[in-house]
This record gives C-alpha cells, sequence and structure tokens, in this order.
C-alpha cells in the first residue's frame, strides 16, 4: 500500500480511508468489524468517524474491533465534533431526551465533553485526528481553538482539523 501524509504532518495514511457512518445502523456490529480487520488487513490504516454517527454506535464497534485485535498502534483514527445541527431549532426531545441546551455547538464545554464520550466509546487514551463537523456560527472561534488546543496539550488528541466548513468560515 502506498501511504501519503496526512495534510502539512508527518502522519502517513492510506490513500484509501475507511469511512464508518452506517456501522452500527445499515451494517451490523459483525459485519463491521469484519468490514475493519479486512480493511486494515489490505493496508487502509485511516478510520473514520463522528460522535453522531448511528448515536455514537459506529465509535462503540471500531472500539471493540481494534482493542480485540490489538492494532491500535496501526491505526489512524479521525472521529468528529458535530455541532448539533440536527438539534437546532428543534424541540430536544425529539432526538434524544438527554440533550440539553449546552450538548451543541463548538463550545468548549461542548467540545470537552464530547471528546471524553469518543475516547470512552473508541476505548483508546488519544484520538489521531479529532475535527469539527460543519460550521458552527454562534460560537467564537477562539473558544473552540482553544478548547482543541488544550486537549492536545492534555494528550487526547493529536491533530485537529474541520470537516464540511466552507473556506469563508
Amino acid at each position: 500500500m502506498e501511504y501519503r501524509s496526512l495534510g502539512r504532518t508527518g502522519v502517513m495514511v492510506s490513500p484509501i480511508g475507511l469511512g464508518t457512518d452506517n456501522f452500527g445502523d445499515a451494517t451490523s456490529a459483525a459485519i463491521a468489524e469484519k468490514i475493519i480487520n479486512r480493511a486494515l488487513d489490505r493496508g487502509i490504516n485511516l478510520i473514520d468517524t463522528g460522535d453522531e454517527y448511528c448515536e455514537g454506535e459506529s465509535e462503540r464497534i471500531i472500539g471493540r474491533t481494534i482493542k480485540k485485535n490489538k492494532k491500535r498502534d496501526q491505526v489512524i483514527i479521525a472521529t468528529k465534533v458535530d455541532h448539533g445541527r440536527r438539534r437546532i431549532g428543534v424541540s430536544l426531545d425529539k432526538y434524544k431526551p438527554e440533550y440539553g441546551p449546552n450538548d451543541h455547538g463548538h463550545s468548549r464545554l461542548n467540545i470537552i465533553r464530547a471528546c471524553e464520550n469518543s475516547l470512552k466509546r473508541l476505548q483508546t487514551d488519544y484520538i489521531d485526528l479529532y475535527q469539527l463537523h460543519r460550521h458552527s456560527p454562534n460560537i467564537p472561534i477562539d473558544e473552540t481553538l482553544r478548547a482543541l488546543d488544550d486537549l492536545i496539550t492534555q494528550g487526547k488528541i493529536r491533530y485537529i482539523g474541520c470537516s464540511t466548513h466552507p473556506a469563508w468560515a
């Protein structure tokens, strides 16, 4: 497998990543585990997920599989903190009764809480690439970046990025 640099970092990733948006929904845990192991056996080392993918089940499946096959040091895990657009402007209990007014957006509070929850679901001490999923226009960017920088300093995330952001944001 040929590997490429992840952006301007020294991290080398396969040119094809494994997307896991439907793991735990359309793809059962048993099938997802086989897919992950097959991808790793073929040299694919980038696994992309997100905290909102199937209510966190995608991260749980990845965590169980990587723990079971003991290949954490071979995998680059990319996950996201969603800004919660599905929850904004709707009754919070429409989706999950435990969602509160601070359980969305890229605020410091939500980013740190979401990261801790992702680490638990992924059964790992660190996330290789932690991304902001979609633009969160109501949160000051300096608050967002400070929270991410603190998570890097604590060793909980290694690199940051953004996903589905407009270039002007």
